[in-house]
């Protein structure tokens, strides 16, 4: 179903979707307050803060809302649930529509998707609780350290290791299946990290560019994982962000082209973040797709947005505007 909304004014009462019920309830409300301010300061009065909980249909309606900006991050909230709830109310929301949402949030299936629009992704396996008794057998595939083990259906790093001892990594899918219900073990990609935002003009705004990249953010965090996770993410100095990335005109590139293209391929919609790894040797691999980016004093994407020349209050307010997109 599409849903389209005449125009959205200063008026329209905007409700700003926040907290819910994942693993990343306090990253979102800190987003959700964000979000919210900054409609504040651009004269959206009839803004206000949802939590989202089991009663979200009855509160939508019975505060009227018009249009939902959502800053909901991980499982019941970025997976299509919540926006699939949502077309179901006739409320038009921000970002990607049900299917690019579910089919973002699910690794494996974001990773079937690259391999069919021949988009670079590292060597990946996939184990759910259904193969726990031919774990061994999968796991003798492996012939690359350091590898990522990580949840099927998680966010912001939540439940992510970063393994460099092949005789851990048995005990480690197995908690992680315990604990998420599934779990892929992914070659680590020696090189430096970037994640790229990704925006898509409102149809009244287009100018022969519907989708584009901003500037690339390489990342070095400080954190004892080694790796982006969820202290890095969200504790203020424990990430150095380099923007832009320190990489040749020609990677950047090819980079943010690459980004453009997993965004199409994933039916996206609005905005998202597109997190990658360049290769010693400059290749650049798809790690995952963040369709409802954090929006927090230490997120990426309004970092990129800034270095671009666009205000956090800008970023939010094109954001509110993707309400009006075809999903």
């Amino acid at each position: 179903m599409t849903i389209t909304i005449t125009r959205i004014t200063k008026e329209t009462r905007v409700g700003v979707l926040c907290g819910g019920l994942s693993n990343e309830r306090e990253v979102s409300l800190r987003s959700g307050n964000n979000c919210l301010s900054a409609l504040k300061r651009l004269g959206y009065e009839n803004a206000e803060l949802i939590d989202v909980d089991t009663d979200l249909a009855r509160v939508l309606k019975e505060r009227q809302i018009e249009a939902a900006l959502l800053a909901l991050h991980g499982r019941y909230g970025e997976d299509g649930t919540v926006q699939g709830l949502l077309e179901l109310l006739h409320v038009p929301y921000s970002g990607s529509g049900v299917l690019a949402s579910a089919v973002a949030m699910n690794k494996p299936l974001t990773k079937n998707v690259l391999q069919a629009n021949n988009l670079p992704y590292a060597p990946t396996i996939v184990i759910t609780d259904r193969e726990l008794n031919s774990l061994d057998d999968l796991l003798g595939k492996i012939d690359w350290l350091p590898v990522m083990i990580k949840p099927l259906n998680e966010g912001s790093s939540v439940g992510v290791y970063k393994v460099t001892e092949s005789s851990e990594i048995k005990a480690l899918v197995e908690k992680t299946i315990k604990e998420f219900g599934g779990a892929i073990v992914e070659k680590y990609v020696i090189g430096r990290e970037i994640t790229i935002g990704v925006l898509e003009e409102p149809p009244a705004q287009r100018n022969g560019k519907d989708i584009w990249a901003l500037p690339i953010l390489e990342l070095r965090p400080k954190s004892k994982a080694g790796f982006y996770d969820y202290e890095a993410k969200y504790t203020k100095g424990m990430t150095e962000f380099i923007l832009p990335a320190q990489l040749s005109p020609e990677v950047t590139r090819i980079c943010q082209e690459l980004a453009v293209r997993t965004f199409r391929a994933l039916h996206c919609s609005g905005y998202a973040r597109v997190d990658m790894m360049v290769g010693e040797d400059g290749q650049p691999y798809v790690l995952e797709v963040n369709t409802l980016p954090g929006m927090t004093d230490t997120s990426d994407l309004p970092a990129m947005a800034h270095e671009f020349g666009m205000s956090y209050d800008a970023l939010v307010e094109r954001i509110l505007m993707s309400c009006g997109l075809d999903k």
